[in-house]
Formats: C-alpha cells, sequence, structure tokens
C-alpha cells in the first residue's frame, strides 16, 4: 500500500464511503481511514430514510414536487429558534442536490420503497432504502473495491499535516505504528458527529447533559477536533437532537439484518418490492420501529411512570429534557416504564402509538410484547412484574401506593404534571430498560457550497474539506432522511469534484 493518494478521507460512514466511491468513478487514487475495524459508521445504524424532492419515484407515483417547497416544509419541524439559526444557502444547495443523489444510488443497485408521507411535509418524500441502511454501507464499499480504492480500518487520525499553510495529509496510528498518509489534491473530514463525546457535550451543552451518551458510541468528534486544531470555525454547536429515550438495541439479529444488503439478491428484492404485499412491508417497517425507534413522550405525559433498578421512582416524568438527565444519571443509566391496565389498554389502537415510523406503520403494546419481549413483559400483578424483570417486588409495589397516595392527596415527594391518574387493575407492562441517548449533532465544520472548510474569518483552508455530520456548515435538518440524505450527497458532490480536480491535472 502507497502512501501518497489524491484524495484521503477521514472517517467510513456513509459520508466518506459516497465521497470515496465518486472520487474513484472519476479516476482519482483515494484512501478511506477508518478508526473502526469495519465501515459504516452511524449511517450503518439507522433505518436509512432518505428524504429528498422532485424524486424519479415521487413522478412515478404522481406526486409534483420541488426542493423550494421541500425547504419551506424542512423549516416546520425543529424549534423556531433552531430554525433561525439555519444556514439557508446552503441547506437550498442541498436539497436541490439530492435527487441526483438518489438517482446515483439506484444506478449502483440500491433499491427504495417509497415515498412516504411524513408531516409536516405537504407530500411525501421519504424513500426507504431495502432492506436497512446497512445496504449502502455494503453497496457502497463493494463499489469502492471494484474501483480499486483504498481502505485502512483500525487506523485513528491524529493530526493533520499542514505544509505552507496547507493541509497536504493526516497521521493516523494503525497497526500498532504512526503513518502519515498525503493527499496531493485534498483531505476530506467525514468523521460523524459528537454525541458520546462527554467532553463536547459538556462544553457545548452544558455539565448537566454530560451522563447523557450518544446512540452511536464512537461519535466523539473527532473530525471537529482535527478542524479546529488548523482554525476552523465551528457553528451551532450547541444543537443536538435529543436526548431522549430509546429502549436498548436488542442482542439477536433480527430478520432485518439477515435480508441481503448488496449483490444480485438485493437487486432482485429491489425490483420485487412493488409486487409485495402492504401488509409484508409494514411488518417489516414494525420490526424497525421497535427496534431503532424512541417511545413516544405522550407516553409518560398520559399517566406512565420511570422507575429505576431498585424499582423507585425518581423524577418528574413530564418534565424534558429533565427526566433525560434523571435517567441517565441512575444506575447504568437505565430505567423502566411502567404502565397500567388503563395505560395498556390506551395504548394499543390508535392514535395512541408507542413509536412510529409516521404514516407507515405504528407499533402498539401488542407489538412490543411480540416482537420486543426482552424488553416488554406483562403480567397480572405488580410483584411477578417486578420479579420477573429482576426488580425488588416490595420496592416497585410501594413505588406504586405512594404514587397513588400523591394522585389522591395531590402532593408527594415527587411532583408529576402531566396527566396524574392512580395506577391500577389487574394488567400490567413493564417496558425497558431505556437509556437517554443523543441521537444527532447538527453542530458542524463551518464550509461553502464547495465543501472547503472555512477558517474563523470565512476564509478556505486550502486543502481542507468536510462532509456528512463533520461538514454540517451551519444547516439544521431535523425531521427524517435528511442526515443521511445529506451524507450522501455531500460524499457524491465532493468526490465529484475531487475526482474531476484529480483527473485534469
Amino acid at each position: 500500500m502507497t502512501d501518497e493518494y489524491d484524495v484521503v478521507v477521514v472517517g467510513g460512514g456513509g459520508a466518506g464511503l459516497a465521497c470515496a466511491v465518486s472520487a474513484a468513478e472519476q479516476g482519482a487514487r483515494v484512501l478511506i481511514v477508518e478508526k473502526r475495524p469495519q465501515l459504516g459508521g452511524s449511517t450503518g445504524r439507522a433505518i436509512g430514510s432518505f428524504t429528498s424532492a422532485g424524486t424519479s419515484f415521487q413522478k412515478r407515483a404522481g406526486i409534483d414536487d420541488n426542493p423550494l417547497d421541500h425547504d419551506v416544509d424542512a423549516g416546520l419541524f425543529g424549534p423556531r429558534e433552531y430554525e433561525a439559526r439555519n444556514n439557508v444557502e446552503l441547506r437550498r444547495f442541498f436539497f436541490n442536490r439530492s435527487a441526483q443523489t438518489l438517482e446515483w444510488l439506484t444506478s449502483l443497485g440500491l433499491a427504495f420503497q417509497g415515498p412516504s408521507p411524513e408531516p409536516p411535509n405537504r407530500v411525501p418524500r421519504m424513500h426507504n432504502v431495502v432492506p436497512n441502511a446497512k445496504a449502502y454501507v455494503a453497496v457502497l464499499q463493494a463499489r469502492l473495491v471494484r474501483l480499486h480504492g483504498a481502505i485502512v480500518c483500525n487506523a485513528q487520525v491524529t493530526e493533520l499535516v499542514r505544509e505552507s499553510g496547507r493541509v497536504v495529509g493526516v497521521v493516523a496510528k494503525t497497526d500498532g505504528r504512526t503513518r502519515v498518509f498525503r493527499a496531493r489534491l485534498g483531505v476530506v473530514l467525514a468523521a460523524g458527529d459528537y454525541t458520546n463525546s462527554t467532553a463536547m457535550i459538556t462544553k457545548y451543552r452544558g455539565a448537566r447533559f454530560a451522563a447523557v451518551e450518544g446512540l452511536n458510541p464512537d461519535a466523539m468528534g473527532e473530525g471537529h477536533l482535527l478542524a479546529e486544531a488548523v482554525g476552523a470555525k465551528l457553528v451551532n454547536m450547541d444543537i443536538t437532537y435529543g436526548p431522549e429515550f430509546r429502549f436498548v438495541a436488542p442482542t439477536k439479529r433480527g430478520v432485518d439484518q439477515l435480508l441481503p444488503s448488496g449483490g444480485p439478491l438485493l437487486r432482485i428484492m429491489g425490483m420485487l418490492m412493488p409486487l409485495v404485499p402492504k401488509a409484508v412491508i409494514n411488518w417489516m417497517v414494525k420490526r424497525l420501529l421497535v427496534s431503532w425507534q424512541h417511545p413516544e413522550d405522550s407516553l409518560l405525559m398520559d399517566g406512565a411512570i420511570l422507575v429505576n433498578r431498585a424499582g423507585l421512582r425518581f423524577c418528574d416524568e413530564s418534565v424534558s429534557p429533565e427526566r433525560e438527565i434523571a435517567v441517565a444519571a441512575q444506575t447504568d443509566g437505565l430505567a423502566y416504564l411502567l404502565l397500567d391496565e388503563r395505560l395498556a389498554s390506551l395504548y394499543s389502537a390508535w392514535p395512541h402509538y408507542i413509536s412510529t415510523a409516521p404514516e407507515i406503520a405504528y407499533a402498539y403494546v401488542r407489538d412490543y410484547l411480540k416482537l420486543r419481549p426482552d424488553v416488554t413483559i406483562e403480567r397480572s400483578d405488580l410483584r411477578s412484574l417486578a420479579i420477573a424483570r429482576g426488580l425488588p417486588p416490595d420496592s416497585l409495589t410501594k413505588t406504586v401506593e405512594r404514587f397513588n397516595a400523591m394522585t389522591s392527596s395531590g402532593s408527594g415527594d415527587i411532583a408529576r404534571g402531566g396527566t396524574v391518574a392512580a395506577l391500577t387493575g389487574s394488567r400490567w407492562i413493564l417496558m425497558g430498560p431505556v437509556k437517554a441517548y443523543f441521537t444527532n449533532s447538527e453542530g458542524g465544520v463551518s464550509i461553502n457550497e464547495s465543501q472547503e472548510v472555512l477558517d474563523v474569518e470565512g476564509r478556505s483552508i486550502p486543502g481542507l474539506y468536510a462532509a456528512g455530520q463533520t461538514g454540517l456548515g451551519g444547516m439544521v435538518l431535523w425531521g427524517h432522511g435528511l442526515h443521511i440524505a445529506w451524507a450522501l450527497t455531500s460524499g457524491r458532490l465532493l468526490g465529484q469534484a475531487l475526482g474531476r480536480a484529480a483527473t485534469s491535472k
């Protein structure tokens, strides 16, 4: 393996892979340097939605759509104070090019189901990759290998190499030694977000969030730090998606993990998808829902309580983010949701669902009992419920007694907002454990439309580029499917530009 390339990409997730593949397609010599033993990053952990406007899938479905309308609707998802800080020009630049990325991905053999609606989007825009986001990784990695792109895993980049003010390579620790990989045209930072960096979360969100984990344990913000070390400006670093609750991941591989994510079988699956009954599609999506989506806040607002491993209630369940912070402070950061007979019945039918992929599928109590028995149990009394989950039965029973006393007296040792109703009946559901997670961070390296990294004065840093979560550039991307769409679009565009530059010199 040589130590000199046209382009060196730091990070092998969706953005890094898309960048490397599109550069290699133009004839560039490309290297991906990935700290993990395998490629994938946060993209490989996602469901795989790709939200875009003006796509061929929409046109075939008779949907008239355009990127400008998409930009207007995207601004309706998140808090207004965050939207006011959005990089308007860059997000519109992205939306104008995302449909082309979807066509490119389809040409590589990826298959999509949809488009599906997600309000407040005015029309269906969510395209879901088949069978899940691991297909992006498998197909792009296979394409890169066929194009003779180089991949080095278990390699931690520790420093950017600069000569005469230009970034010309990286220093990486791999195989027990330090190596320098030089980049003739540029280094691309595609190292993901910083949601699991305690230091960065503490610095930008505050010390009270320090115990909240990132959904991707490898999201440590290395790309941001590398850029900052050479003078890059970081923007919107205090904006995060979450904290929010997620059930702990299943320990067994689900059927979706056994489906083909590359090769001829994926192409066949893609061709057959239009013929698959909607009920089967919903079943597949529902399995993803109970594995990866978060329980709705309404479950707690309607009266469910949180208990820890000692069977004790420890916070006001109606107040966020204080409740998530409180869960993170419990032993091992774990808690459980307790539902009585009223809540179990309420969350068994529309419009009261535990989790959802909007307008596609909804998961209710029965779905979790069937598909996630590892995190959902049902018993007729509290003592047997506690014993089944390994909680102290006397403690859980007394917790409910104290809670019910508070509902009748109006006062108790722990306040409670939302619905305050006694927990009663002969049907009890315990869901969990849940943990509090940051799922995405919106802070990123400042970039221009060429994805050149900008310093604090707004000047480009020669030879340094950013894509994906590292290179969000001040955009606010609330809603499903936008982060993956940006990762793959930014990677494709940047790789294409660098690849053309490599072959023109």
